[in-house]
C-alpha cells in the first residue's frame, strides 16, 4: 500500500500566522471552544484564580507566603524570610529553575503556557469569556467588524468591555504589587493620601495600563512574539517531547467529503480547529512555535468526529517521533522520560527542603585581623573574635552566644548590647573568648561558639583558638 501524501503548506515555517501578505497584523477572533479539555481548563482556572487573588493575604507567624520586595531586598518563600545575604540560595533556586523549564518542556512541551500561565489563563479564561458575554461569538463579531458602518449599540458595547477590562487590570495589578511589597503596603496606599505614596501610586498605573493593554490589544502577541520561553520552544524541544499534534497518519489526504470514499483520511477539512485557536495557527500544518498546548483544537476535532462517527483524538497529545513512526496513541512513558520526571521531583524537593530547614538566623564568625592571642596572668588566654548576624525572621527574636565547651567563656568587648534581633538586622559584635591555660591542648585547637535564639541552638559556628602552648 502506498503511503499518504502529507500536505505541507509553501508559508509553512516562513510567516507568523497573525501577519498577512502585507506585514500588518490578523485579528484573531477565536470561537469559544467546547469539550472536556476547555472544561478541565475552566476548572483549573478558577482553582489559579483563587491562589493568584488570596496567597498575599496568607501569612505564617506574620511572614508573608510570598513575597518578592525587590525594592528592599527582601523576600519571602513559603513563610520563609531571604535577604541578600542569601544569594546562594537565591542562585541555586534560580539555576534550578532554569534546569526545570528545560526538563519540563523537555518532556512536556509547551503545556506549562496553554495551561498555567497567567497570560493565557486570565486572557483565555477571563477577558475572552467578558468578551463573548458583551460582544457576542466570534463569527458575529467578525460580521460586525467589516462592517464599516458601525452602529451606536456596538460602541457602547466596545465601551462597557473596555470599562471592565480596566477595572479587572486595576485589580490584576493591585494583587500583583502586593507579592512585591506585602499586601500591607498595598493597602496602605489605597487608604492613605496619594501624597504619601507617589511612587506606589505610580506602579499601580503603571501595571494597570500595561495588563490592560495586553488584555485588550496585544493578546496573543505575547504568546508568539513577546514572551522568550516561547521563543525558545524550538530550542527545548526535541522529537520526543510532548505536543498537541495531528495525526496526518490518519487524516491525510484530507476531503470534505466522507460516504463511502475510502481512499480520503479522516480529516473532513471542517476548519474548526483554525476557529478556535486564539493564535490563529492550523495545528494541520505541523509543530508550531505559536501552538501553546491549549488543546483547543482537541475539543474542536474530537466534537467534528463524533458527529461524522468517526474516532476521535485525530487531534492528540503525542511526539514527533510518535508521529514519525505512526505509534500515535500507544505509551510513549520510556526510560528517559521517566528519568527526567524523577529529576524533577529530586528538583523540586530538594529546594523545596532548603527553603524549609533554613535557620532563622545567619551568622558569620571570624577572627579579628592583626590579632593573635592575649596572655593574662590570671592563667587565661583570650582570642578576639567577630561576628556578623542576620535575623531572617519577621519578628523580634531573643538571641545569646555561648561557647560550647564549658571551660571556654565570651567576654563582650563593649558590653553585651544585643540580647534580641529584628528582622534584617545584621550587627557586628566584637568579642573575647577566654579559656584557662590548663584547658588548652594544642597551638592551635578548635571550639565551637553556638547561636542560640531562647534554649534553641540555631547554628554552631567553628573556629580556631590560638595560644602559645
Amino acid at each position: 500500500m502506498a503511503e499518504k501524501e502529507v500536505y505541507i503548506p509553501e508559508h509553512y515555517g516562513n510567516k507568523i500566522s497573525t501577519v498577512d501578505n502585507e506585514g500588518k497584523r490578523k485579528w484573531v477572533y477565536a470561537f469559544q471552544p467546547k469539550g472536556k479539555y476547555y472544561k478541565y481548563r475552566t476548572w483549573l482556572s478558577w482553582l489559579y484564580y483563587a491562589i493568584f487573588f488570596t496567597l498575599p493575604f496568607i501569612k505564617i507567624n506574620g511572614i508573608p507566603f510570598l513575597m518578592l520586595n525587590i525594592p528592599k531586598g527582601e523576600f519571602s518563600i513559603f513563610g520563609k524570610m531571604f535577604f541578600p545575604q542569601d544569594f546562594i540560595i537565591l542562585g541555586i533556586g534560580m539555576v534550578l529553575g532554569v534546569v526545570f523549564i528545560y526538563v519540563f518542556t523537555l518532556i512536556f512541551g509547551r503545556v506549562f503556557c496553554g495551561w498555567i500561565c497567567p497570560q493565557t489563563i486570565f486572557m483565555e479564561m477571563m477577558f475572552r469569556k467578558i468578551e463573548f458575554w458583551i460582544e457576542g461569538p466570534a463569527h458575529k463579531q467578525m460580521q460586525i467588524a467589516r462592517k464599516k458602518e458601525k452602529s451606536t449599540d456596538y460602541y457602547i458595547r466596545k465601551i462597557i468591555k473596555h470599562i471592565i477590562f480596566f477595572t479587572l487590570s486595576f485589580i490584576i495589578s493591585n494583587t500583583f504589587l502586593a507579592y512585591i511589597i506585602g499586601v500591607d503596603e498595598v493597602f496602605r496606599i489605597a487608604t492613605e493620601p496619594v501624597s504619601m505614596h507617589i511612587i506606589g501610586f505610580i506602579s499601580i498605573l503603571i501595571f494597570t495600563i500595561i495588563f490592560y493593554t495586553v488584555f485588550a490589544f496585544i493578546r496573543e502577541i505575547v504568546c508568539t512574539v513577546i514572551c522568550p520561553y516561547g521563543r525558545l520552544q524550538s530550542v527545548l524541544m526535541d522529537k520526543k517531547s510532548k505536543a498537541v499534534v495531528y495525526d496526518y497518519n490518519r487524516g491525510e489526504p484530507r476531503s470534505k467529503k466522507r460516504k463511502d470514499d475510502t481512499a480520503k483520511g479522516d480529516c473532513i477539512d471542517c476548519g474548526m480547529c483554525v476557529n478556535v485557536c486564539h493564535t490563529g495557527i492550523d495545528i494541520r500544518d505541523g509543530l508550531q512555535m505559536e501552538c501553546v498546548g491549549c488543546t483547543a483544537c482537541m475539543d474542536a476535532c474530537d466534537d467534528m468526529m463524533l458527529r461524522v462517527g468517526l474516532p476521535p483524538k485525530l487531534i492528540t497529545i503525542a511526539s514527533q517521533h510518535q508521529l514519525e513512526t505512526n505509534t500515535v496513541g500507544q505509551s510513549s512513558w520510556d526510560l528517559r522520560a521517566k528519568l527526567l520526571i524523577t529529576l524533577l521531583a529530586i528538583l523540586t524537593i530538594g529546594f523545596t527542603t532548603i527553603v524549609l530547614t533554613r535557620p532563622i538566623f545567619d551568622a558569620t564568625l571570624m577572627r579579628v585581623p592583626g590579632q593573635i592571642y592575649q596572655e593574662h596572668d590570671d592563667g587565661t588566654v583570650t582570642n578576639l573574635y567577630k561576628i556578623i548576624i542576620v535575623s531572617k525572621s519577621a519578628k523580634t527574636l531573643p538571641f545569646d552566644m555561648k561557647v560550647e565547651e564549658n571551660f571556654a567563656q565570651i567576654e563582650y568587648v563593649t558590653g553585651k548590647s544585643y540580647d534580641s534581633l529584628q528582622s534584617g538586622n545584621n550587627p557586628q559584635i566584637t568579642f573575647f573568648v577566654r579559656v584557662p591555660s590548663d584547658k588548652i591542648s594544642s597551638r592551635k585547637m578548635h571550639i565551637h561558639v553556638q547561636i542560640l535564639s531562647g534554649d534553641k541552638v540555631i547554628q554552631t559556628k567553628k573556629v580556631s583558638f590560638l595560644s602559645s602552648y
